[in-house]
């Protein structure tokens, strides 16, 4: 791997957030409400990834000298992903927005979610644990991998009836559920056994896409 400096992981979360403002901005024209969306998603996500790292790994540090620096530079995608997701909600019910927005979200979510792993990389931080082998699993690549992967079946099936304003909710299921199976791969503190908090904060997130998705379908089912 090349050397990247050490600011590189805000830089990568900073272009993962750039490129999905300047997407949002191309695809909303006309419609002003739709950034108060997006900013409901931005606050959202920021709130929802400081609280499930406190939750999960941040409490290890109270009463450490260096406890606030940690909780302030700690963060995880999976309450982003939650915190964003009712955010969203929120900012739509005060501005009485009722048009569905998950495609977009789903169409650049993965793609924030690659760029910080990328800043991961970079700082060695959220890795997997020692295999038999000696070597650590390569927990970074392989979330890295899978959000491609995710980004390339989305945007394959976006144009397919079934799939039209369920994007999103097909990306909770499928995050939620990769993050729980491959948390088991990763160096994380654990809460109740081999479980750990990212990994309930995950299936909430698979469960979550679970119920929004037959909501949608039930309810498109009804006005078509």
């Amino acid at each position: 791997m090349p050397t990247i400096t050490p600011n590189a992981y805000s830089a990568f979360v900073f272009l993962g957030i750039a490129v999905s403002l300047i997407y949002w901005t191309r695809t909303s024209r006309g419609d002003s409400r739709l950034f108060i969306v997006y900013a409901g998603a931005i606050g959202g996500a920021f709130f929802g990834a400081k609280l499930a790292y406190i939750v999960s790994e941040g409490w290890l540090y109270f009463g450490d000298p260096n406890w606030v620096q940690n909780w302030l530079v700690g963060k995880s995608i999976t309450g982003a992903l939650l915190g964003g997701f009712a955010g969203v909600e929120l900012a739509k019910k005060l501005i009485g927005y009722d048009q569905p927005t998950g495609d977009r979200f789903a169409l650049i979510i993965p793609i924030g979610i690659a760029s910080g792993r990328l800043g991961c990389l970079s700082t060695g931080c959220c890795p997997g644990i020692v295999l038999a082998s000696g070597a650590h699993w390569p927990a970074v690549p392989v979330e890295f991998a899978f959000n491609l992967i995710a980004w390339i079946v989305l945007f394959s099936i976006r144009k397919r009836p079934w799939a039209k304003n369920q994007l999103f909710h097909l990306f909770l299921i499928g995050y939620g559920s990769f993050r729980f199976s491959h948390e088991f791969l990763r160096a994380t503190p654990k809460l109740v056994g081999p479980v750990s908090g990212y990994q309930i904060i995950a299936l909430i997130i698979a469960i979550t896409g679970v119920i929004a998705f037959l909501h949608r379908a039930k309810a498109q089912t009804h006005s078509s």
